[in-house]
């Protein structure tokens, strides 16, 4: 009874340890969000759910329901997994850029030679309110070795805000591609 005893904590322990062994290591920053200093705050009002209206500082969007869901897709108005898509693909691309800086790796300087297409899946299942959202990201450069970019996006993914807020709650699939 007592070996047994002994036994218990490591038994508990054995499915945190299993699944971290099969996890990549990933550097991890410890970044308080509640105490960091504020660099910049976005702000938008939302009227209307996915049908609505969005107002922001410098922002005003129409939204409309895309038509795979039920709705009417209107054209020249977009929905949430959109502007995310937007958000993530951009905020991820300016990460590339500081971290190939910080690791002395040139970028190229025209814009069309690096580009990052986000697709944001909405998953799930409607009826019974569990849906949720994975993103498919290809990542693709002209100029730098294979073996560079791998290096690029694998620091981006350590710095960039959207890929740190979604690290362990969504699927994030990037390919990598040379131009």
């Amino acid at each position: 009874m007592a070996a047994l005893r002994t036994l218990q904590p490591l038994a508990r322990q054995a499915p945190r340890l299993a699944s971290t062994a099969r996890a990549p290591m990933v550097a991890r920053r410890f970044l308080n969000t509640d105490t960091a200093p504020v660099l910049y705050s976005a702000h938008a009002k939302v009227v209307g759910a996915r049908t609505g209206h969005v107002e922001g500082d410098d922002l005003v969007i129409d939204l409309t329901m895309a038509k795979a869901l039920g709705g009417p897709g209107d054209a020249g108005k977009t929905n949430p997994e959109e502007l995310f898509a937007a958000g993530y693909g951009a905020c991820f691309q300016s990460a590339m850029n500081a971290a190939a800086m910080s690791m002395k790796i040139q970028m190229p300087e025209k814009k069309e030679d690096s580009i990052v297409e986000t697709t944001v899946h909405f998953v799930g299942d409607m009826k019974k309110l569990d849906m949720g959202i994975r993103v498919d990201m290809k990542v693709k450069v002209r100029g730098l070795e294979k073996s560079q970019l791998e290096k690029v996006v694998e620091k981006a993914q350590e710095v960039c805000p959207y890929s740190r807020a979604t690290r362990g709650n969504i699927t994030t699939n990037i390919e990598v591609e040379q131009l």
